[in-house]
């Protein structure tokens, strides 16, 4: 099969089913309508699947005897109203795929499409992750303790994500550190009720807690190496009800983002040594939780050089541009890629001469970046499982 044409063929169904999923996006555990939608598609490509974890979905294209590859596909969208004036703009309010996962499912059905048209000459399996959840509680983590990984038993994951920053055509590989561990810390400072004209006979949380936020910066700048990466960020300072009472209680929200495994338990301890001492020097008390967030992303080294040969190859070597630093935002494939071998990799998908992030209510794609999508995850499924490699 020349696997360009076969894709250009299906180019302008897999265009349908991209806007299709755009049309109709749903947040994070309430993906319903775009699991029966998937699972329609796979029955009538004659791929085996089932429902797991709730809202996710798991194929398999069976082959000759032989290893098993995972391909992984987040399918959720974000709570963003959604302000573009394109005919397939989403008709559900307040919610949109401002992040590209209708594109990432699009690319791993058309994927799927041809593998399943090529399953006798694959020796090996290939399991198909629609996994649901990416943007909030994560969904991956469940999917693995549902067994995904198993029955049969996963050897390689791939994953990729469109970039609205790399021209389309083009991808972006990085070995080791890709993605930071996230860290979700909740503060509760108490203090002691007073009247506002009389201060001293209280022990006011909003003073304690300003210092507080000011001390916490220090865990970066003082704690830790300048040249190690980690970002400590408040983003939530609530107290208080009324103009003359001195209040008693605030509550901070903050995220951890760390690269490292170790700086990431120092800086939890850390935190709650500022917290505890900082608060008590100033007459308070605090509770601190601190929720664990997705791991850190670390791609295997041997997977990414696998990557970047299969591109060289396929997409060109002037197409393949490598990361330099890794990213502290956070990506739960990375349960996935912890676990088996496996690698993430970025998408080109520049739309004409936008410069618009992810997430943005703006956002869109060039819908050519499903083309080179598919050809890289056909191809390095076929190298993997029919090729000479030694990973």
């Amino acid at each position: 099969m020349d696997i360009k044409n076969r894709i250009e063929a299906i180019y302008d169904e897999l265009i349908i089913m991209r806007r299709d999923f755009h049309a109709y996006p749903e947040l994070s555990n309430d993906e319903f309508r775009t699991q029966n939608k998937i699972m329609n598609l796979l029955n009538l490509y004659g791929i085996s699947n089932n429902k797991i974890a709730n809202t996710g979905v798991v194929g398999i294209i069976k082959g000759q005897p032989g290893k098993t590859v995972a391909l992984r596909a987040d399918i959720d969208a974000l709570p963003i109203q959604e302000v573009n004036k394109i005919s397939y703009a989403s008709k559900n309010n307040n919610i949109m795929h401002a992040c590209g996962h209708d594109v990432h499912t699009a690319i791993l059905l058309g994927t799927a499409k041809i593998l399943q048209e090529l399953k006798d000459e694959i020796r090996g399996q290939v399991k198909l992750i629609f996994q649901p959840a990416e943007e909030t509680t994560g969904g991956a983590l469940p999917m693995i303790k549902a067994g995904i990984l198993e029955n049969p038993e996963v050897n390689y994951v791939l994953g990729l994500h469109v970039m609205p920053y790399l021209e389309t055509g083009k991808i972006e590989i990085k070995s080791g550190q890709l993605n930071a561990a996230s860290d979700t810390i909740t503060i509760t400072v108490k203090g002691k009720k007073g009247h506002g004209a009389y201060p001293h006979q209280g022990h006011d949380a909003i003073v304690m807690t300003s210092q507080l936020v000011i001390a916490l910066q220090t865990l970066v700048s003082r704690n830790i190496s300048p040249l190690d990466s980690c970002v400590l960020s408040i983003g939530s300072f609530h107290g208080g009800n009324k103009a003359n009472i001195i209040c008693d209680e605030v509550v901070l929200k903050g995220t951890l983002r760390t690269i490292d495994i170790d700086t990431r338990a120092y800086a939890k301890n850390r935190i709650a040594e500022i917290v505890e001492y900082q608060v008590k020097a100033l007459g308070g008390s605090a509770n601190i939780d601190i929720e664990p967030g997705y791991e850190p992303l670390i791609n295997n080294d041997d997977m990414v050089t696998f990557i970047n040969s299969v591109a060289s190859e396929t997409i060109g070597k002037e197409n393949i541009v490598f990361k330099k630093l890794p990213s502290l935002g956070m990506e739960d494939f990375s349960y996935f890629s912890n676990r088996v071998k496996g690698a993430f990799y970025h998408l080109g998908c520049k739309k004409g001469r936008q410069n618009l992030s992810l997430h943005h209510n703006n956002f869109d794609v060039d819908e050519a970046c499903i083309k080179t999508g598919v050809l890289m995850q056909v191809k390095l499924v076929l190298e993997l499982l029919n090729g000479k490699n030694n990973i």
